[in-house]
């Protein structure tokens, strides 16, 4: 992850989210500047944590498909494969970018029709060489962000300033069994314990932007609350408003 102070001396953190998209709006102009938007489509793959400004941003403003997976590499890379170009960073950073065969032979194969399709073709073949494709290795993503903000002139500010974070907030409520709380919808909605997803989205929709799962953690007897919302205090109180009704559910 990246992180820098702003002219304010505010303290900035530039997470997966911010990676992803990214990584996502370069390959997008990459392949649309060679030529290549007919034939390879991208997407992004993220959990249910991203962040909700990072997902309005790459639907509305990247125009590119998202896809939402359970917590865990495993989930996250095995969707990227079904892309042609798949993108994926979980919030701490860690993550990389999937190129299928057929994309790779398509890169390989296509002949610019000018000088400028030429040139961006060839950083994309080069990009796909620094990717490490089978994990998320650090020292590769850090490389393929220096690359990128390099190509487009960015610092961290011009970075930052692609999208506001929704303010969000974690919490972890311990509870007797962390077996009778199931998922569904990649890990967004509740089927189990009875009743107890109507009850939060019932507080959800008291809230601007407000958004919010509940999920078992998988080292622990709890359960990790995620809300987010339009301030800082709303997203707190939702937040606590969905551990109490978690926390009721459990038996804690």
């Amino acid at each position: 992850m990246y992180y820098f102070k702003d002219a304010q001396n505010v303290f900035r953190l530039l997470d997966g989210d911010r990676i992803a998209t990214l990584v996502a709006s370069f390959f997008g102009d990459l392949v649309r500047t060679s030529g290549l938007s007919d034939e390879i489509k991208i997407g992004v793959v993220q959990t249910a944590y991203a962040n909700g400004a990072a997902t309005e941003y790459v639907e509305k403003s990247l125009r590119l498909p998202v896809t939402c997976t359970p917590t865990g590499v495993k989930y996250l890379h095995h969707a990227a494969q079904k892309l042609d170009i798949g993108v994926y960073f979980e919030a701490n950073g860690h993550g990389t970018a999937i190129f299928s065969h057929n994309t790779l032979d398509v890169i390989k194969n296509h002949e610019p029709k000018s000088p400028s399709e030429k040139e961006n073709l060839e950083i994309l073949r080069a990009c796909i060489d620094l990717i490490n494709q089978a994990v998320g290795d650090a020292l590769s993503d850090f490389l393929l962000v220096e690359v990128v903000l390099a190509h487009k002139r960015w610092g961290p500010q011009e970075w930052l300033s692609t999208y506001t974070d929704l303010p969000n907030r974690l919490l972890k409520v311990i509870v007797k069994d962390r077996n009778i709380f199931k998922t569904t919808d990649a890990e967004r909605k509740l089927t189990s314990p009875d009743g107890l997803q109507s009850q939060i989205d019932k507080e959800v929709q008291k809230f601007r932007q407000g958004r919010s799962f509940a999920r078992a953690s998988g080292t622990e007897d709890a359960v990790r609350v995620y809300a987010e919302a339009a301030t800082k205090a709303e997203a707190e109180d939702l937040a606590r408003k969905v551990a109490e009704l978690v926390k009721t559910a459990g038996g804690a």
